[in-house]
């Protein structure tokens, strides 16, 4: 059991309906609109006041996972970074040096300077979330000798308060061993994450049309017809590495979603309090 359990993930339910962009922006502010969630992420500025940028891509969803599960984990916002942040990476099959190294250290920073606001509608109000991922920085050494990477991240990182608060009130477990089969698909991740909130909790079959899926997952794609087969190699994935996922292809309509075992067993769940 405790070995399952250190397998665990897990993320904030708001990245379930919601989702970082998957490629670079031009603008300085990223929105999306998942259900009744919708997202808000604003680039930080550097010193000159230039803008940072949004965080993107799988690096970006890797390090936050990673600091979402080891602050559940220990039940601690400041998250110890060093060698386990290392061996995360590691996991995923992909140096800590070179050119990953450049990806972390563009990611971290924006990730360190950018601003988020999440809001809900709920009983016809607005709830909303302002705040940050982190207070400070990560930081990264980088310290290279003789052809040798030494610790590549230094000392520790706090989550923000409010980001910290709503992430205990909303945790998403997931598979570990299944967000590092899909490595570096960021969109597949998407479609994980969004089967592993959903799926256990539906009561009856669930009818997803194409516009809502593309105003989810599709940023970039202006047209549903462009982005379908992204989708569907993505969901593809997704099901793979959560195999009890029950999910009905449409070509014309859009998907259905069935009623489904978790992608975590109860049990465990319930041991972590989640």
């Amino acid at each position: 059991m405790c070995e399952e359990e250190s397998r665990l993930g897990i993320t904030h339910a708001g990245f379930a309906m919601t989702s970082l962009p998957h490629k670079r922006l031009d603008g300085p502010l990223w929105r999306r609109v998942g259900g009744s969630t919708t997202l808000l992420i604003e680039s930080g500025r550097d010193v000159q006041g230039s803008f940072v940028g949004v965080p993107y891509g799988s690096m970006a969803r890797l390090i936050l996972l990673y600091l979402q599960t080891e602050a559940i984990r220990t039940n601690n916002p400041e998250v110890d970074l060093g060698r386990s942040m290392n061996s995360w990476i590691s996991r995923m099959s992909m140096s800590v040096g070179g050119r990953t190294y450049q990806l972390v250290r563009e990611q971290a920073r924006r990730i360190s300077a950018c601003r988020l606001t999440f809001l809900t509608a709920a009983a016809g109000a607005e709830q909303r979330l302002n705040g940050a991922f982190v207070r400070g920085a990560i930081s990264l050494a980088g310290v290279q000798s003789e052809g040798r990477q030494t610790a590549l991240w230094e000392e520790r990182v706090r989550l923000d308060e409010g980001f910290w608060a709503s992430l205990r009130e909303h945790p998403v477990p997931v598979r570990e061993e299944a967000i590092f089969a899909i490595g570096t698909r960021s969109m597949a991740m998407d479609v994980y994450i969004w089967l592993a909130y959903r799926l256990h909790a539906l009561s009856k079959p669930t009818p997803i049309t194409w516009t809502a899926v593309q105003g989810q997952f599709a940023g970039g794609y202006k047209d549903a017809r462009f982005m379908r087969p992204v989708f569907l190699d993505a969901l593809q994935l997704a099901m793979a590495v959560y195999p009890e996922a029950r999910v009905e292809i449409d070509g014309k309509r859009g998907i259905t979603l069935y009623p489904s075992p978790p992608a975590v067993p109860r049990l465990i769940a319930k041991r972590l309090g989640l």
